[in-house]
């Protein structure tokens, strides 16, 4: 079957102060027909470049764009069968809600009784039957954000494209419109291509992630395979919180202090990554079977679903520890207290193995 999109070793590079910057050093995807699939990254890491080469914004230095098995490499924007949905909508205020996503189809000379159905029936997946009437002013970012994604699905592309959309509103209309992207997507069945820097975004709602680092993707798989097994430590750290712990195995376990972490298998050098909320907190010594270490609470916050503990090592080193407040809210130690961490042995992913 055809993939949706590829990029083939595609390279960005552009003069900045008389310097060369490789915004992107070489990235290859294959994204299937139908995949929401994210680009996720720290400001800088070149996911808005990689979507902009797709769309035909940009024109890569070096590689290859294709669109279902079309190399689009050098085809214009306008040429390609993909929409782009941006942060800030780009609605026409004077215009109602109606216009705005009957705008393209009209330029279009589309036939004005297939205008009406497509539009009403586009209307309908977003939920904005009865607000045809509005202007995009009269109406709060969520709906206009429902706005400008009708406007875009409504040519029927066969991709579209996403940039950081849910960035201008506020956290709780953010998490409700992560659910319903998601939805809308599912309904109208095409590739969601979407680049966000927000790390529960992506896990909420992609098929599958890129995360890109200095230009370069450094794992691709999905939401669970990124979270639970990092390829790097980057990965490990950017996607969630982790506590990243080195040094030497020896017969499956590395020693710190008087304590250990299990690592079944691992012999030599190692970094391994635990979650927070796999660690269990408590006074006594853990039993043998479980990694334990030893250390002091160096300070707890609470965050309603969950206390939130920093623990420093015996060797200096700090882990985190998320406790949920699944009975009470009272927190299991507290400053200052002597305490053990442990978690059982599957948990210790040892990065690159």
């Amino acid at each position: 079957m055809t993939s949706a999109i590829e990029l083939e070793d595609v390279v960005k590079e552009y003069h900045a102060h008389g310097e060369l910057v490789r915004a992107v050093k070489g990235v290859s995807l294959d994204i299937e027909e139908g995949e929401f699939f994210s680009l996720l990254g720290p400001s800088g890491c070149g996911k808005t470049t990689t979507m902009r080469m797709i769309a035909g914004f940009e024109a890569p230095s070096k590689g290859l764009v294709k669109l279902h098995g079309q190399d689009v490499t050098n085809v214009p924007p306008n040429k390609r069968d993909v929409n782009m949905v941006f942060q800030s909508y780009a609605l026409f205020p004077h215009m109602s809600v109606w216009d705005n996503v009957a705008f393209g189809l009209k330029q279009r000379k589309t036939p004005q009784e297939e205008i009406r159905r497509r539009v009403g029936d586009i209307l309908e997946i977003v939920d904005l039957v009865g607000r045809e009437k509005r202007r995009p002013r009269e109406m709060s970012g969520g709906q206009q954000q429902r706005v400008a994604l009708a406007r875009a699905l409504v040519n029927r592309p066969r991709a579209l494209l996403l940039d950081e959309p849910l960035g201008a509103l506020d956290l709780k209309l953010r998490q409700a419109m992560q659910i319903e992207l998601k939805r809308i997507q599912r309904e109208v069945g095409i590739t969601f291509v979407y680049v966000t820097h927000d790390q529960s975004e992506a896990l909420t709602m992609s098929d599958r992630i890129a995360v890109m680092n200095d230009g370069l993707v450094e794992q691709l798989g999905g939401p669970r395979e990124i979270y639970e097994r990092p390829a790097t430590p980057f990965v490990a750290g950017f996607i969630g919180t982790s506590n990243l712990l080195t040094g030497t195995a020896r017969a499956g376990e590395l020693k710190i202090g008087d304590g250990r972490v299990l690592v079944p298998g691992q012999d030599g050098e190692v970094t391994v990554t635990v979650r927070p909320e796999k660690i269990t907190i408590g006074t006594d010594e853990p039993e043998a079977g479980l990694s334990a270490l030893a250390g002091t609470v160096s300070e707890v916050v609470y965050l309603g679903t969950y206390n939130s503990y920093a623990v420093r090592l015996v060797d200096g080193a700090e882990m985190t520890v998320f406790q949920q407040n699944a009975h009470d809210a009272t927190a299991t130690a507290e400053r200052g207290d002597s305490v053990w961490l442990s978690w059982q042995a599957q948990h210790s992913y040892v990065i690159g193995s």
